[in-house]
């Protein structure tokens, strides 16, 4: 297989080989020190074992690792033990992690962490506005901490709890590097607006907008706007809280009805000032090719004037592999009023396919500090910014049948050429199909985003008890795309385009909340009320230039955009501003650590909707009992935790365009008149959107119930829940009454989208030593989905591409169906003559549009996902899978890479020669490109060493690792990837479960370190 290599960015290898010899020289010297040295005595060592709150730690088995000496903590957390300066401690006690520790002196002090897995319910968890014990948690709440961020090369946030979570799924839209990802948690609850989940970020609420222009169309089809998470740097996230059921979202109210998903950074921590530098060097490669007909194979089934005389795989010369590094250097610190964080990273990560990249360079500051008597008052500051630039390529989703590069390497002949005899790139001289490399060569796309996010809080202690809280934030981002066709001897575009995107969004937010937390006797209390208020500005311009000058002539129109070129308008700009008011409260209740009651109301009033409707109420109630806490289970050697927990609760939806619910007009000619009698028309008002006053959010409502337990001392714990999320008044743009202006209008309908079903939680600490840890946690998720009592008799979407696709959609929205559920001809086989055979449905004895018929849909009834984490000394190891069972998905892809191509100069799959077809079957959407979804991938897999290195005492610690992504997928699809979803919305309504020749995913090996100062 041949590959594109740049062999100068083999220099990024020379700091991490500096690294490794560094390390290597000293884990050699150790050892040749420890044959030299034997005779050396043993010192006393002295030690204090403390947790996070400086208290003593009782019972903590003190291990040296090299020679197995053992000590126990006093009452006071003191040990004494016999060990040499340069070996390590191993400390192991219950409730906190292993603390592995080199002896530097003959006093040492150690610092335990509580344990960061699910088994440790006195956890305190995040919930909204606030933090819980997780042994106080009523509703659905799911927490990860950063220690289980570790594997692989993640871009963004979303990234992260792929697989982790049961419930949340975790799809991209392309592979490309920082492309767009679609996250839904409890399924699909919407038709017209997507399931993106709300994301805050240190108590900030994102925008779900994008802050990045989509490419425009120049030719080659418009592609999305990448995904708007890729402004945070993973390495500076501590944890990740996913709120499920309405209990624990609906305190967000008008935005909770998807689920939400808080993000905290890292803070200081007690200790020693830590300096952190992480890196890590990358190789990926496509993760898999498909299987197309071989030169040999082609020339031998097509006429002679389709045999061009070369022998070229399209894929090999398309994809290169791709190399890929990250560094970040953070410090850390914590006193005894205050902490402080500040981080710097930089990434650069090439794509698989030539010229495509992303760079992200981001810098961060956190900071808290107390003022006034006894830390009375406490001010938090949180501050990023993001500089990342990214070079994008003519793949546009929506593009037909021949505006894509990658269709066109896919369908290219193989038995063409890259280049002619004199150099230069093969003309195909084909109309919709040319040399791909040429194509690639023609385009330039450069996008330039800036974004910062930033807030203060200010806590201030009134009474005992009892806080006022404040948060400003602040979210800013610019963002300018530069795209460029240049001339070409292509039917697309041919005098050449440019076009330049400018986007800006600004996002405000000022909050003002009360806690009270008490205890009396059994009885404990918290309280929560408060007021909220955020405006939205968005903002775009565009421009655009015709019949540029040729590449290379002159100056690039990116960067002197008057050198040549007619000036044009591509689209009309915008501005717009949308606010969101609201008010909040919540009780938390707690008797004898027993019997547990939350409550909650939020009241938004927002912009979008009607006058009639301009606030929403979303109440949540939900209980819990701690039966473990119970007499007859206190101390049972079996049930550690046992608790039963219930909720209901609703949430909102307010997704949608701004202005929907007021009237709209504009003057055209084609509704004006001639005034006088002159030859002059004068332009008349046309109503463009009929004015509904009473539109209001869709409201989500849920309910759930669960279970919580560990077993055996953690030998087995987890959880068990049902959900039914239902989806009450979606909004849709459907056929208007009639004498209304316009034949359609935005409003409320009475059906409803169904998601139920079950999710599984298991965990098993099942070996903890000093020397040896092995834990294991699976997770698992059910869903039945289902519209109801809409009351259209069908909604499409999901527009298919492909010769003669114009106008076929491949998914419906109908009633007693999966939403998105498939649509298209049943495919029968292959008759005698090799002619496709298709259901007629209709029974009049021809193939039409009558004869289409419903197919299961796209959602996954099942996923999973496996995780394992191991220790053994200074070796750690890990491993994730992921998978999915039930669901299906259209192969766009190979509808175009359909038998046809045989008799038109194009390339096939090799199953459709194979087949026996005859090339005069026509492309159809047919049950032909229907393929289940299935899937098993082992996700990601790393191996680590800790190094102590005696001879830099200025270093703490270092660890080496080596890790795949997507090393090997087990699933019978036949396209690139099985957990793919392609932009294909149509009208407004969401497509799902479509692949069309989307930007393959890659496989990834790195090599990386992390150094602690």
């Amino acid at each position: 297989m041949y590959h594109k290599f740049n062999l100068f960015k083999l220099k990024k290898l020379i700091p991490l080989a500096m690294i490794f010899l560094v390390a290597s020289q000293a884990h050699a010297e150790r050892s040749i020190t420890h044959y030299t040295v034997s005779s050396v005595e043993n010192e006393t060592i002295k030690g204090n074992v403390v947790n996070q709150e400086g208290k003593a730690v009782e019972g903590a088995k003190v291990t040296v690792v090299e020679t197995g000496e053992t000590a126990v903590t006093d009452a006071l957390g003191n040990f004494s033990i016999s060990a040499q300066i340069g070996q390590t401690l191993s400390i192991l006690a219950d409730k906190y992690e292993i603390q592995s520790t080199e002896i530097l002196d003959t006093s040492i002090t150690i610092e335990l962490e509580p344990k960061l897995d699910s088994l440790d319910l006195q956890e305190v968890t995040l919930v909204g506005y606030g933090s819980q014990k997780k042994s106080d948690l009523t509703g659905s709440v799911s927490q990860l901490k950063s220690d289980q961020f570790k594997e692989g090369m993640n871009i963004s946030v979303d990234n992260l709890i792929q697989g982790k979570v049961a419930g949340v799924r975790v799809v991209q839209t392309s592979g490309e590097p920082g492309a767009g990802m679609n996250v839904s948690i409890r399924g699909i609850g919407s038709i017209r607006s997507g399931s993106t989940p709300l994301f805050v970020v240190d108590g900030v609420p994102l925008s779900n907008e994008n802050v990045s222009s989509g490419g425009p169309n120049v030719g080659l089809g418009s592609s999305s706007a990448k995904n708007p998470l890729n402004f945070l740097n993973t390495s500076d996230i501590e944890s990740i809280t996913v709120l499920k059921d309405a209990s624990a979202a609906a305190i967000y109210g008008a935005r909770g009805s998807n689920g939400v998903v808080l993000i905290t950074t890292k803070q200081g921590k007690k200790g020693d000032a830590i300096f952190t530098y992480d890196t890590y060097l990358g190789v990926s490669t496509v993760i898999k090719k498909l299987d197309l007909m071989k030169a040999n194979e082609y020339k031998k089934v097509v006429a002679p004037s389709y045999d061009h005389g070369g022998n070229t795989d399209w894929q090999d010369v398309l994809y290169r592999t791709a190399v890929s590094q990250n560094h970040s250097f953070s410090f850390s610190k914590k006193t005894t009023t205050g902490n402080y964080y500040a981080s710097l990273s930089h990434m650069d990560q090439d794509g698989i396919i030539e010229t495509s990249n992303f760079k992200r360079t981001t810098a961060r500051l956190n900071a808290e500090e107390s003022f006034l008597d006894d830390q009375r008052l406490k001010v938090k500051f949180n501050l990023t910014a993001s500089d990342i630039k990214e070079t994008g390529l003519p793949n546009g989703s929506n593009a037909g049948s021949d505006g894509q590069l990658v269709i066109h390497a896919l369908m290219a002949n193989p038995t063409r050429t890259v280049f002619d005899k004199d150099g230069e790139y093969t003309n195909f001289n084909m109309n919709a199909h040319y040399n791909p490399m040429y194509l690639l060569s023609m385009y330039n796309d450069h996008t330039n985003t800036f974004r910062v996010l930033g807030n203060v809080e200010a806590t201030l202690r009134i009474l005992p008890g009892l806080n006022y809280k404040l948060n400003y934030g602040v979210d800013k981002s610019t963002s300018e795309r530069n795209t460029t066709m240049y001339p070409n001897i292509t039917d697309r575009t041919p005098t050449g385009m440019y076009t330049q995107s400018n986007l800006e969004s600004l996002s405000t937010l000022l909050e003002h909340y009360l806690t009270y937390d008490r205890t009396f006797n059994k009885h404990n209390i918290s309280l929560l009320a408060g007021f909220s208020y955020q405006k939205f500005e968005f903002s775009g311009t565009y421009f655009g230039l015709k019949n540029i000058a040729a590449k290379g002539s002159g100056v690039a129109p990116e960067h002197n955009p008057g050198y040549s070129g007619d000036p044009f308008i591509p689209s009309p700009g915008y501005a717009q501003e949308n606010e969101l008011q609201s008010y909040f409260g919540r009780v938390n209740y707690n008797y004898n650590k027993r019997y547990l009651f939350t409550a909650s109301l939020r009241a938004d009033g927002s912009t979008r909707f009607g006058e009639n409707n301009k606030y929403g109420y979303f109440p949540s109630v939900a209980a819990g009992w701690a039966i473990s806490e119970e007499n007859f289970l206190k101390g049972s050697s079996v049930v550690n935790e046992l608790k039963l927990r219930a909720s209901w609760g609703q949430t909102g939806n307010q997704e949608v365009a701004n202005k929907i619910t007021q009237a709209s007009y504009s003057l055209s000619s084609a509704s004006g008149y001639y005034l006088f009698n002159q030859n002059d028309v004068i332009n008349g008002v046309t109503v463009n959107r009929t004015a509904n006053p009473n539109l209001k959010w869709e409201v989500v409502e849920q309910t759930n119930f669960g279970v919580d337990f560990n077993l055996w001392n953690s030998k087995l714990y987890g959880s068990l829940e049902y959900y039914n999320k239902t989806t009450l008044d979606p909004i849709l743009n459907i056929p208007s009454a009639p004498l209304s202006p316009t034949s359609t209008v935005w409003q409320n309908v009475k059906g409803k989208i169904e998601n139920k079903g079950f999710e599984l939680t298991l965990g098993s600490q099942i070996i903890s030593n000093s020397d040896f840890t092995w834990t294991v946690d699976v997770n698992a998720a059910t869903l039945s989905n289902k519209v109801k009592g809409l009351p259209v008799s069908e909604i499409f979407s999901g527009e298919i591409s492909g010769p003669g696709m114009s106008g076929v959609y491949a998914n419906i929205y109908k009633n007693g169906y999966q939403a998105g559920s498939f649509y298209m001809l049943k495919y029968l086989g292959i008759d005698a003559n090799g002619k496709y055979i298709y259901e007629d449905k209709d029974g009049n004895g021809t193939i039409g549009n009558e004869d289409r018929q419903i197919f299961e849909g796209p959602l996954p009834k099942l996923t999973y996902g496996i995780n394992s984490y191991m220790r053994y000394k200074k070796l750690d190891f890990a491993f994730s899978f992921i998978g999915q069972a039930g669901g299906y998905l259209v192969n766009n892809t190979n509808l175009n890479l359909n038998i046809n191509n045989l008799a038109s100069d194009r390339n096939v799959l090799r199953q459709y020669y194979t087949s026996g077809a005859s090339t005069d079957n026509l492309p159809q959407l047919s049950s032909l490109y229907l393929e289940k979804s299935d899937f098993l991938r082992l996700n990601n897999v790393r191996l680590g060493y800790n190094f102590g290195i005696e001879q830099l005492k200025w270093v703490k610690n270092l660890n080496l690792y080596v890790s795949a992504q997507n090393l090997f997928t087990i699933t019978n699809y036949s396209g690139y990837d099985p957990l793919i979803d392609t932009a294909k919305a149509a009208s407004g309504n969401q497509s799902l479960g479509i692949d069309y020749t989307t930007y393959p995913s890659a496989k990834t090996f790195m090599i990386g370190a992390t150094v602690k100062f």
